[in-house]
């Protein structure tokens, strides 16, 4: 292989290599990482040929039916990552500069979110922002935070605290946990019933992954449940989990926003509040700490809080916000 270096001057790569490198390094896969990009295969495979030239160390082992990396491709793809998201906040910075709320905003969601506050969002962006290109991502909390650190995502709309580095969370409300119940149930339209009554309840819950259902575990370890307990995991969706309830598998615990959504044309459900202090959880936006457009994303909360006043939440202060170290 040739060397960098040519008349006494290293070459420098450029972003479309980088781009198609970090493409190969992500799927291990010629096909699907021309398609995630837009390239043509051989196209892509020139790009990273190229890159292995102009730095003069092989970064892939290739064979007939895969690709690996190679010790040096694993950390040239590293600092690739980080290069390419250097400038994708360079461009971020000079479009905000520009002009605010224009553009593409790249806003992740989690699925017991969206169907509930995604109504109101919407309604805010095209009466407050209709030159802003809102482009939303249903996905749970692992995957959002990975596309939030990569750069594949601008701002994120979920359940805090997070807990996670170089991540700012911009609060919007607190929410109370409902027991949904089938409709002869002994709890069912209580406003009175304290936590300890879900120590011995069939308790239905989300699917690993779900936020809501480590929420939802870490208020029963609170009101007393033991950990040998058995808890039914039987849904994707709140939706399904729902269903179940009214079927008479068990009860589960509903976030307040999703309540009317999820149980108002159902016959065969009750509900039960908590007492004071009700078990609850936190919504707010997460963005990457010191974000280019940070201001924007603060500016947009405050809108967000405005907007969400009907809901049945408690509206929390800008104030409380959080950044992680």
């Amino acid at each position: 292989m040739a060397s960098p270096v040519s008349g006494g001057r290293a070459r420098q790569p450029s972003l479309a290599q980088l781009r198609a490198f970090v493409a190969v390094a992500e799927h291990l896969h010629f096909r699907e990482a021309a398609a995630e990009i837009g390239m043509s295969q051989p196209a892509l495979s020139g790009a990273v040929s190229a890159l292995e030239e102009t730095l003069g160390v092989q970064l892939l082992e290739r064979t007939t039916r895969k690709v690996l990396l190679s010790t040096a491709g694993e950390r040239v793809a590293a600092r690739a990552r980080a290069v390419l998201a250097a400038v994708g906040d360079l461009l971020e910075e000079a479009e905000a500069a520009r002009a605010p709320f224009t553009g593409a905003l790249r806003l992740g969601v989690i699925p017991t979110v969206a169907p509930y506050l995604l109504p109101t969002v919407l309604r805010l962006v095209h009466a407050t922002y209709p030159d802003l290109d809102l482009q939303v991502h249903e996905e749970q909390t692992a995957s959002l935070l990975d596309g939030l650190g990569h750069g594949r995502l601008d701002l994120l709309l979920l359940a805090v605290p997070l807990g996670v580095p170089q991540i700012t969370e911009l609060p919007l409300f607190d929410e109370d946990f409902v027991l949904v119940a089938p409709k002869e149930h002994w709890l069912g339209g209580r406003g009175d019933i304290p936590r300890e009554a879900l120590k011995e309840l069939d308790l239905l819950l989300l699917d690993e992954g779900h936020c809501l259902r480590d929420q939802a575990l870490d208020i029963c370890r609170e009101a007393g449940r033991e950990e040998g307990v058995p808890v039914t995991t039987s849904a994707a969706g709140l939706s399904t989990l729902v269903q179940l309830v009214a079927g008479g598998l068990g009860v589960t615990l509903l976030p307040r926003t999703a309540l009317r959504v999820e149980t108002a044309r159902n016959d065969e459900l009750t509900t039960g509040y908590f007492a004071d202090p009700a078990p609850a959880r936190r919504i707010a936006l997460a963005m990457r700490s010191g974000a280019a457009r940070q201001r924007e994303f603060e500016e947009f909360a405050a809108a967000l809080r405005v907007a969400m006043r009907g809901l049945p939440v408690r509206m929390v202060e800008a104030g409380d916000g959080v950044a992680a170290p």
